[in-house]
């Protein structure tokens, strides 16, 4: 069950170009409680992202890595590296290691999908 329970950290100003328009690529980072973990995430372009490496290591850490990979690959779940200005962002929010050097970005619908997937593997709470 996903719970609403969003939090806004923060705007990361955007970039302004000649015309005092926001560029695309703008994003705004937050919290969401799922399957009661609090996760961190970027708004992109109007979609939630979250960072892989949180999902793997908070929401399926008595999961083997190994097996959401297979789940991934059956769902067709495509997951997107994020740029310098995104990892900054989700360090900033401690939703990966202040030490990581590239993060991969799944949406909320891909992780509600994959969350579904993965619910008769995980031992209850």
């Amino acid at each position: 069950m996903f719970l609403t329970c969003e939090g806004t950290f923060g705007i990361v100003p955007a970039t302004m170009d000649y015309t005092g328009q926001a560029r695309p690529g703008d994003f705004h980072a937050g919290y969401q409680e799922i399957e009661g973990i609090n996760l961190g995430y970027l708004q992109i372009n109007g979609t939630q992202m979250f960072a892989l490496a949180q999902v793997l290591s908070d929401l399926f850490k008595d999961i083997p890595r190994t097996t959401i990979s297979k789940k991934m690959e059956t769902l067709k779940i495509k997951s997107r590296r994020c740029d310098l200005k995104e990892l900054r962002t989700l360090k900033a929010i401690h939703s990966v290691p202040t030490r990581a050097v590239k993060c991969s970005l799944i949406s909320k619908a891909d992780l509600e999908a994959l969350c579904t997937s993965c619910k008769s593997l995980s031992p209850r709470r």
